[in-house]
């Protein structure tokens, strides 16, 4: 058993039946489920790409003012 799976399970053990009907709850359940699918995606190579370009922008930039 891994530890993202028994973390999971006491949060299903720490739900009341009055929290598992209260829409705001299965929002907030749904949520933080599409939170953790979204930090566990990969950076996409262009992102990277262009936090590289932006990097080297800026120390041109800092290279020409500090002249």
């Amino acid at each position: 058993m891994t530890t993202g799976n028994s973390e999971k399970d006491q949060q299903r053990l720490e739900m009341r039946a009055s929290d598992i009907l209260d829409p705001n709850s299965q929002i907030g359940v749904k949520l933080r489920s599409l939170y953790s699918a979204v930090q566990e995606e990969a950076i996409p190579d262009r992102f990277l790409d262009l936090l590289e370009k932006l990097d080297q922008a800026e120390l041109v930039a800092s290279a020409k003012t500090a002249k």
